[in-house]
């Protein structure tokens, strides 16, 4: 089954990646060809495979989302609740490699 995808404008695929990922499992992953990404709360994989590829001029092989939920804080005496976020780690094709130290305006 092969669908297709309407094709995205530069400035939604600079609106869906926030910024990428810099923690210590992240580091780790891209020695596995993967790189993780907070993205857009409202993008799908679809859109973020083609917003990676449009940007960094990479092949995308496989993407796996996860949508991190808020913690509860306290804050002077007042609790809320911080961000929920959305994650993404992008495995890449043999030979294709992200700058990790490129930040995303």
């Amino acid at each position: 089954m092969n669908l297709k995808f309407k094709d995205i404008s530069s400035e939604r695929a600079m609106n869906i990646l926030k910024k990428p990922l810099t923690t210590e499992k992240s580091t780790n992953l891209q020695q596995f060809n993967q790189y993780s990404f907070i993205v857009a709360k409202d993008s799908s994989s679809s859109e973020i495979k083609q917003a990676i590829e449009k940007i960094f001029k990479v092949k995308v092989i496989k993407i796996n989302t996860s949508i991190l939920r808020g913690k509860m804080k306290t804050f002077k005496g007042t609790s809320g609740f911080r961000k929920d976020i959305k994650k993404a780690i992008v495995t890449l094709k043999e030979g294709n490699t992200i700058d990790a130290s490129l930040e995303i305006k």
